[in-house]
């Protein structure tokens, strides 16, 4: 593949797939030890709805995107904290009409016809290189949040009852986690597509978790990981001329059902810790 890399198209499209495999394998690890999978992939879709709107009203793309995935982030994340018997069902009715509203605002778009394929699918390998700024910024400012927050994050995702007593403002952080994850999936969709940002929220997070010994392992393995599918994937579409996401995420799902399998047979057991991940990150109770 080295001598592909001589194309600046190609170039452009590793970096881009490295930094959504470290920006989704942080925030894909706090989206399954939360177990908000189901949220992410509404948020995902719903994100349709903030496309129509930009390009109905003619505004910037991350303007009416950012806009109104963060408001149907929101309510998600308000109906899953007060109703979480019911938040599946109300989750997938925004998720559903998102997606339905961004589709027949863009159907009402005079003149202009968008390939909604490139949204579902991303054109990774057309990536210019301002959008490889606004993935590195995201990316730091993700990491940055993660770390100012870290403890806090941690004591709220393995035990929400203890992060209470230690006087965790468990509310407000879950409304900023769920924030994050929508500035995550709108900047990396329009890049990689909505399959793939949910693949590689999901997929690395899930494997490694049954390696991984604390949170912080998970994050930088759930990174690692996603790289290796992402170079692989790029790898595969250009020797076999196959699409690039959709060989990414191949990648993945063959990974994913490799870990299961294995699993499966008892090949592999990972020991079972003697303290919770809370207790091993050394998260003292405040007083």
């Amino acid at each position: 593949m080295i001598e592909v890399l001589q194309f600046e198209f190609m170039r452009n499209a590793l970096i881009a797939g490295l930094l959504a495999s470290i920006i989704c394998g942080i925030m894909g690890t706090l989206v399954v030890v939360n177990r908000i999978v189901f949220l992410s992939g509404g948020i995902a879709h719903a994100a349709y709805g903030g496309i129509g709107i930009a390009f109905y009203f003619g505004w910037p793309y991350l303007v009416g995107t950012i806009g109104f995935s963060m408001a149907a982030a929101m309510v998600m994340a308000a109906v899953s904290l007060r109703s979480k018997h019911r938040a599946d069902t109300i989750i997938g009715v925004i998720w559903a009409v998102g997606m339905a509203c961004g589709i027949i605002l863009l159907d009402l778009t005079p003149g202009y016809n968008v390939d909604l394929m490139s949204y579902l699918f991303g054109s990774i390998l057309t990536v210019p290189a301002s959008d490889l700024w606004i993935m590195l910024v995201v990316g730091i400012v993700v990491a940055g949040l993660v770390i100012l927050y870290y403890q806090d994050l941690l004591a709220m995702s393995y035990d929400e009852e203890f992060a209470r007593i230690r006087g965790v403002p468990v509310r407000a952080l879950y409304f900023l986690l769920i924030g994050m994850l929508a500035v995550t999936i709108v900047m990396v969709i329009q890049v990689v597509g909505l399959i793939l940002v949910i693949a590689l929220l999901t997929i690395p997070p899930f494997i490694v978790e049954r390696h991984a010994s604390s949170l912080i392992q998970m994050m930088i393995g759930s990174s690692l990981l996603g790289a290796v599918f992402t170079v692989s994937g790029l790898w595969l579409s250009y020797a076999l001329d196959l699409t690039s996401g959709a060989s990414i995420i191949m990648v993945a799902g063959i990974a994913f059902f490799l870990s299961l399998l294995i699993e499966r047979l008892g090949i592999y057991r990972k020991p079972q810790p003697t303290t919770t991940p809370i207790d091993d990150e050394k998260v003292v109770a405040g007083p």
